[in-house]
């Protein structure tokens, strides 16, 4: 990073990017000449968005995709600091967030520090709901874990004591409906392929299912109702997710005849 008169913390920031030219800037943005290093693992790039991460300084690693609990792993791995802090490359650190890593960095004896995380969806807010400073294991130290080896949905496995943190990374995921279907396609996939391993199966009846009852448990019992027309489309997409993994998991076990 460029020289500051900033006190910069001994924190490496790890970026998965592939074709994030649209958001990079925003969320490199955030973390410029307050952290150690910002390591970019690209699997691909084929518009800006490795030209945007050259121009903050980043060290850019390449390696080609096989499931998001891989990546970030090995990821992990080519930090030069124990304190890793994981972003995606849609998310955005705010100042006040800024200001409580670096105190309790300082301050704690905790390995691991749970940050909420708020959904940007369609360019709305979501102040209500599960959306809205949802608690992920972002921080943590490495000598106590790292992630596990799920292709999506992955987790930090952490042996020590973690905490809370009270101030939130804003998440601009989906810009429009198209972006979020692709995305939708992607992490379905991976998501059955998880489960094929896991030895997960799934019959047509507990796909019919599921659809009214994510529906019912996103829309009312989540309280996204209160985020308007916004909550309802987030409502109406988050329950056809497992409708669709479920139904490729189904497809997958029948062409292999399992």
């Amino acid at each position: 990073m460029n020289n500051s008169d900033n006190i910069k913390i001994k924190l490496s920031v790890i970026i998965l990017t592939k074709n994030n030219e649209s958001t990079i800037g925003n969320t490199l943005n955030s973390v410029f000449n307050w952290v150690d290093e910002v390591i970019i693992l690209d699997s691909g790039s084929q518009d800006n968005t490795l030209q945007i991460a050259e121009k903050f300084n980043c060290k850019i690693f390449y390696k080609e995709f096989n499931g998001f609990g891989e990546q970030k792993n090995y990821a992990v791995s080519l930090a030069n600091n124990d304190w890793i802090l994981i972003l995606d490359s849609d998310e955005v650190i705010t100042t006040e967030l800024k200001n409580e890593i670096h105190n309790k960095l300082f301050a704690s004896s905790s390995v691991g520090f749970l940050i909420p995380i708020t959904l940007v969806f369609l360019g709305k807010i979501m102040k209500f709901g599960r959306e809205n400073k949802m608690l992920h294991l972002r921080l943590f130290n490495r000598k106590y874990g790292n992630y596990n080896s799920s292709k999506v949905h992955e987790n930090v496995v952490l042996t020590g004591a973690t905490e809370s943190l009270k101030n939130h990374i804003l998440h601009y995921s989906y810009a429009n409906l198209y972006e979020y279907f692709e995305k939708f396609n992607r992490y379905t996939s991976l998501a059955s392929e998880d489960l094929l391993i896991k030895g997960r199966t799934a019959s047509s009846f507990e796909i019919i299912l599921r659809f009214p009852i994510q529906f019912f448990q996103t829309y009312f019992i989540h309280r996204n109702f209160l985020n308007g027309y916004t909550g309802f489309i987030w409502s109406l997409c988050s329950a056809f997710y497992p409708v669709i993994k479920l139904a490729k998991l189904k497809n997958l076990r029948e062409s292999k005849n399992l």
